[in-house]
């Protein structure tokens, strides 16, 4: 079991049981949708799409470098093995990168998962596209099975810690903010591949063909069928936009489409990108994207930013591995982020202490509890 937690990160890159899917722009009239499924929305999303991967990386760096405190019977310990042990979760990972890896899982695919190698010793991340939760006859969880390619382990439930995103309609996994966002980021990417073919083409054929043969003289079935064909296979969707037609036969050509100038496709990819940054819980100013104006400033956009994102997913990470660590080793402690140490938030801390320690009705010692120091 602790030999295969170790390897997870190496055959990681070998292995995968996800779903290859594809993201495909405009095809002949229909709108092709990435598939719900966690492998195919990871690579629209995240590997192919810079407001996705961005938007993660932001959340998960962010959480993952909040100084965090341990506390035992409401005292608070400087020294203690759960905070050795998150300091140098495994041989191949800081705090930093172990967090790091625990949060990206969580904020990708809606659920983050933690095996316990060599009885506690060594913490691994695991990739939840590859853990499927294994319930009892009552429902709840009773094991894990972890997959690579045609190899399975079964991980017992005490073994491993699984903290899930909030999903309504799952009694056993968490929902993905790509799942959320998925439609907008199949409308990014479709506007940049359209975009990309318009430049590799440089024009725009859109519109209707016209046969202008003698009076009395039409197309026969077979004439149209093979032109019909033609216009799909070589001229239609995105990868196709711009790509010039030769006409032949008295057949003429009359623009009639909306071009990307009238779509307006520059608006509409910013208006898929603000989405995209609003199913993360990231303000679209700290991701540079243009024409949001709802916070006044750069320092307000990113105090609600960790109040609004950052601070509650690192509350229930942090509370849900206090109580597992907790329960393996058979103690009673809780980790908690130590809000004085985070800089995003050293306005909120001036304000209060000017406020408390301008009031006049309350003591020193009172003033002191209040602000979170020894009495």
């Amino acid at each position: 079991m602790g030999w295969f937690g170790k390897k997870a990160g190496v055959e990681a890159a070998k292995a995968s049981r996800g779903v290859r899917g594809k993201v495909h722009a405009a095809g002949t009239g229909r709108v092709a949708w990435t598939p719900r499924e966690t492998g195919a929305l990871l690579r629209a999303g995240f590997e192919r799409n810079p407001v996705g991967f961005r938007a993660a990386k932001l959340v998960a760096e962010a959480a993952a470098a909040l100084p965090v405190v341990l506390s035992e019977d409401g005292a608070r310990m400087e020294r203690h093995p759960v905070l050795s042990l998150l300091e140098r979760p495994n041989g191949a990972q800081g705090r930093g990168e172990f967090l790091e890896a625990l949060y990206g899982q969580l904020v990708l695919t809606g659920d983050g998962y933690v095996e316990a190698a060599g009885e506690g010793a060594e913490l691994h991340v695991l990739r939840s596209d590859r853990v499927r939760v294994v319930p009892g006859e009552d429902g709840w969880p009773v094991a894990y099975e972890y997959r690579v390619g045609s190899r399975a382990v079964r991980l017992a439930e005490a073994g491993v810690c699984h903290v899930r995103a909030f999903h309504p309609a799952d009694d056993h996994y968490g929902m993905s903010p790509l799942s959320a966002a998925a439609s907008a980021v199949d409308v990014h990417n479709a506007a940049s591949a359209w975009s990309k073919a318009l430049l590799d083409n440089a024009a725009r054929p859109s519109g209707a063909i016209v046969h202008r043969g003698p009076d009395g003289v039409e197309l026969t079935e077979q004439q149209f069928e093979r032109l019909r064909a033609e216009v799909e296979q070589h001229h239609a969707g995105a990868r196709n936009a711009g790509r010039p037609m030769v006409l032949d036969g008295g057949l003429d050509w009359k623009p009639m489409g909306l071009s990307p100038a009238d779509m307006e496709f520059l608006r509409t990819k910013e208006a898929a990108a603000r989405e995209i940054a609003t199913a993360f819980g990231v303000p679209p100013m700290l991701l540079g994207i243009p024409g949001d104006a709802t916070y006044a400033n750069y320092a307000e956009a990113n105090r609600a930013f960790y109040r609004l994102t950052v601070l509650p997913l690192a509350g229930r990470v942090l509370g849900r591995l206090a109580g597992w660590l907790g329960g393996l080793r058979g103690e009673g402690v809780a980790l908690s982020v130590d809000l004085d140490g985070v800089p995003a938030l050293a306005a909120e801390r001036e304000s209060a202490w000017a406020r408390i320690t301008g009031a006049d009705f309350l003591s020193e010692d009172e003033k002191r509890r209040m602000l979170g120091l020894e009495g």
